[in-house]
């Protein structure tokens, strides 16, 4: 059923990532909980990206998915970054929230691609991952946007 080891790692890490960030998503933040499971979170995408620089079957060499991967790393440094220096950085919890809100609808959105590669033939799977990708994108920033006072803005006094 897999073609190897990388491959396997990289479904196991992209699964367990699904899950731990929506826990993350779905439970009250800052808390104990929220920090571990987002570790986890964290420790799941870097697997996940490591993988996904090693696997070139659907283009056999560096292809879009690649600078996807790419995207989602530096989104996982741009919300943990801001964390962990949070004395040093003005408004780190923005930072924070855009970045790790971002990464986790971008993951939501390669799990599309990652389906139809397997699924739909050749000439269907633009078409298709594009619109599958752009909705969860539209629905991931309207759920950003409309969260962001509540979860950013009140605790930081702005709201």
């Amino acid at each position: 059923m897999f073609h190897s080891t990388i491959g396997l790692v990289h479904l196991i890490s992209a699964l367990f990532a699904m899950l731990t960030g929506a826990v993350v998503l779905l439970n009250t933040k800052g808390g104990k909980l929220h920090v571990r499971i987002g570790y986890a979170y964290v420790v799941g995408m870097l697997a996940l990206n490591a993988t996904a620089f090693m696997i070139y079957d659907l283009f056999g060499k560096f292809g879009p998915f690649h600078w996807l991967a790419l995207v989602s790393l530096i989104s996982i440094v741009g919300g943990m970054v801001p964390t962990l220096l949070r004395k040093q950085v003005k408004d780190w919890l923005y930072w924070h929230y855009y970045f790790m809100n971002w990464s986790v609808v971008g993951l939501y959105a390669a799990f599309w691609a990652e389906l139809f590669t397997r699924t739909l033939p050749g000439g269907k799977f633009w078409y298709i991952v594009v619109a599958a990708s752009g909705i969860t994108a539209f629905i991931g920033s309207r759920l950003i946007r409309r969260n962001v006072g509540r979860l950013v803005e009140e605790r930081m006094g702005k709201g």
